[in-house]
């Protein structure tokens, strides 16, 4: 009977590695909101083929802020995936304490210039079904970004207690999240920005 405890008490309590549940569970937060995006480019798309004016109305959106937010955001995911590859070679929580705090700093860049950019439009979001696309699918981006921020700040604090070492997988699925968020934003500033330039 000993024997018996002393082996269940050594079983896992859940699969390891690319099998665990928390990476599972991020995969189908993935694809999910993934799906979300599709439907929101989809009601783009239909919403644009119904207008009976040109789409946008007021032609296509500026890309003076948008360009230059759209390259500090994508250059955040590659800080960070230098600083996981770092902390992944010789546990370098040094280097991946800088690449955590300047991923954050680049995220609340991004934020801010969105929002500048929001304040600086000719319309409101209840002007026209544009309107309330462009607010909708930038918004609910916008609200990605901010989940992917808080994680960020919750990898750095562990970094800094050290929690990090026994922690790995949550490293991982945090920078995952945060490479899906800037992937996100490439096929939201494509459809929004690019698409009407090429119509």
């Amino acid at each position: 009977m000993a024997d018996v405890a002393a082996t269940a008490t050594n079983l896992p309590l859940e699969g390891k590695g690319l099998r665990s549940a928390s990476w599972w569970g991020m995969l189908c937060l993935i694809a999910t909101e993934a799906f979300l995006f599709v439907y929101l480019i989809f009601s783009y798309a239909y919403l644009g083929a119904q207008s009976p004016g040109r789409w946008p109305p007021t032609g296509p959106p500026s890309m003076l802020l948008a360009g230059p937010d759209t390259i500090v955001l994508l250059a955040s995911s590659f800080v960070l995936l230098w600083g996981v590859r770092a902390f992944d070679r010789r546990r370098a929580g040094g280097v991946l304490r800088i690449a955590l705090a300047i991923t954050f700093f680049m995220g609340v860049v991004f934020v801010a210039v969105q929002g500048l950019e929001w304040r600086n439009k000719p319309f409101g979001f209840d002007a026209s079904s544009y309107s309330a696309i462009y607010f909708t699918m930038t918004g609910i981006h916008m609200v990605h970004v901010a989940v992917g921020l808080v994680i960020l700040a919750a990898l750095f604090v562990w970094s800094l207690l050290g929690r990090l070492g026994s922690r790995h997988q949550h490293l991982m699925l945090g920078a995952l999240y945060w490479h899906f968020v800037d992937a996100v934003w490439i096929v939201v500033f494509t459809t929004i920005y690019l698409v009407p330039r090429l119509s």
